[in-house]
């Protein structure tokens, strides 16, 4: 599931394999960058901001810098493979770019919002982001004073919303309300201690950091990771009951009716 714990991974991963490397070649297999090369570019760093991953390069030559951003949505991925290995990642139809150097190769599949623009223009696709739970400038008391901001809105979406905090994605949202005890459908404004939302969501983050299996549980073993994701009609793990799916706003959602007491708004049990 690509939140922001697996878009810090992946963006670790990328700097290991390119960091400081000059690019033999490169390949955009998307309309908007058929034209580009950026062949002969030193590849700076690979970072994350919340669910987007930003490559930055120099050209050597002339000193300019260009980010390649991209978005992993659901279902994007970038892998890093050795020179003549084989891409056995996903089937190749779903490659959206190519990076090459003499040390390794960096294939992204099933790339979103892919763009090449200067350094210095970042801001036109990341700005719009809340703090990054999972970076240098996450501020807790900024996240929580932007969720504030809009009392009438769902917990659920407003922990979704990017603009509020970045990274957090569906799996955690429902792992977080369900550990404070809250239903997805109360209001921001009637949440007690969003604080300690904003909190705990940065903790699970962080927690998985530097891992692939996510886990809200402390258990990596299979089908032990969660409490309420992806468990539609299993026994809750702290009450027996069984645990419910519904939609809330465009994303599913998990929770337990008995201990996250329903609000009014919510699906009637």
């Amino acid at each position: 599931m690509p939140e922001g714990d697996t878009v810090w991974n992946t963006a670790r991963v990328l700097h290991r394999a390119l960091a400081g490397a000059r690019l033999t070649g490169s390949d955009f297999r998307v309309p908007q960058l058929a034209g580009a090369d950026l062949a002969g570019w030193t590849v700076r760093e690979s970072a994350s901001r919340g669910k987007h991953l930003l490559l930055r390069f120099a050209d050597p030559e002339t000193d300019e810098h260009r980010t390649l951003h991209s978005h992993l949505r659901m279902d994007g991925a970038w892998r890093a493979y050795a020179p003549g290995e084989r891409w056995a990642a996903r089937p190749a139809h779903l490659i959206r770019a190519v990076l090459r150097s003499t040390t390794a190769v960096a294939v992204g599949y099933h790339l979103h919002d892919l763009a090449l623009v200067p350094t210095a223009e970042e801001h036109t696709l990341v700005g719009h982001l809340g703090p990054d739970l999972l970076g240098p400038d996450w501020d807790a008391d900024e996240a929580v004073r932007r969720l504030a901001a809009h009392p009438d809105t769902t917990i659920g979406e407003a922990l979704l919303d990017q603009r509020n905090l970045a990274g957090v994605g569906n799996l955690y949202k429902c792992e977080v309300l369900f550990l404070r005890g809250v239903s997805p459908w109360t209001p921001v404004g009637a949440v007690p201690d969003l604080a300690g939302t904003v909190a705990l969501a940065q903790r699970l983050l962080a927690a998985n950091r530097g891992r692939w299996t996510q886990s809200s549980t402390g258990s990596l073993h299979r089908g032990q990771t969660s409490y309420v994701y992806g468990r539609r009609a299993q026994p809750c793990r702290r009450c027996g009951t069984a645990i419910r799916k519904e939609e809330l706003g465009e994303r599913v959602t998990y929770w337990c009716p008995v201990c996250q007491p329903d609000h009014p708004a919510a699906p009637p049990g």
